[in-house]
């Protein structure tokens, strides 16, 4: 669904600034901030740089760019 909104000049000035330096479209921008917006919003205690590397760490799940732990020593039975 797609929804037409009306925003300040110097606010989308500022996203089209911001999604250029990331690769995004001026629509996806609003939707990157939005989703972190949300998140902040839901868990206040979490720090902006954990939010975004929490998003990159399911984005690598999500895209087979990770590998299974595997213990590469044996553990001593003490």
């Amino acid at each position: 669904m797609s929804t037409s909104v009306r925003l300040d000049d110097d606010f989308v000035s500022d996203i089209k600034v911001h999604a250029e330096a990331a690769s995004r479209s001026i629509p996806k921008q609003i939707e990157h901030w939005a989703k972190i917006g949300r998140i902040a919003e839901d868990n206040p205690d979490l720090p902006y740089s954990f939010i975004v590397e929490t998003l990159l760490a399911q984005s690598e799940v999500e895209n087979n760019k990770v590998t299974r732990y595997a213990r590469r020593t044996n553990r001593s039975k003490d």
